[in-house]
């Protein structure tokens, strides 16, 4: 059953001029193993995380760094959290998070759907 859809768009060009500014800011919204990325693919994951926030109705007690994003070898992105995730997903009555993630034409998107299994 689904408990929560959120979809968020960024604007890669404005994304870019934040992070030029703020220099901090790419260690202080990404974990280590993103850090790296192209420009394109931090917007995506950025947009990710404003998405799941979203479909949570709220950030709770999350952390930029607990909404990290991983692709599976079928390179499908999802969500790597721990704990503090499965508790702000429980919290919502939900046990699974699907995300979905484009960027394009200078903008980036992302879609999530919270989903309780049972």
């Amino acid at each position: 059953m689904i408990r929560g859809i959120g979809v968020d768009t960024v604007d890669i060009s404005r994304f870019e001029r934040q992070l030029e500014r703020t220099p901090a800011l790419r260690a202080r919204l990404f974990a280590p193993a993103e850090q790296g990325l192209s420009l394109a693919s931090l917007a995506a994951r950025f947009a990710a995380r404003e998405a799941l926030i979203k479909a949570l109705g709220g950030s709770g007690s999350l952390g930029w760094h607990d909404m990290a994003v991983a692709r599976g070898d079928d390179r499908a992105p999802f969500f790597v959290g721990g704990a503090a995730l499965t508790d702000a997903l429980a919290a919502r009555g939900a046990d699974r998070a699907h995300l979905s993630m484009t960027h394009d034409a200078g903008t980036a998107t992302a879609f999530v759907i919270v989903e309780a299994s049972a």
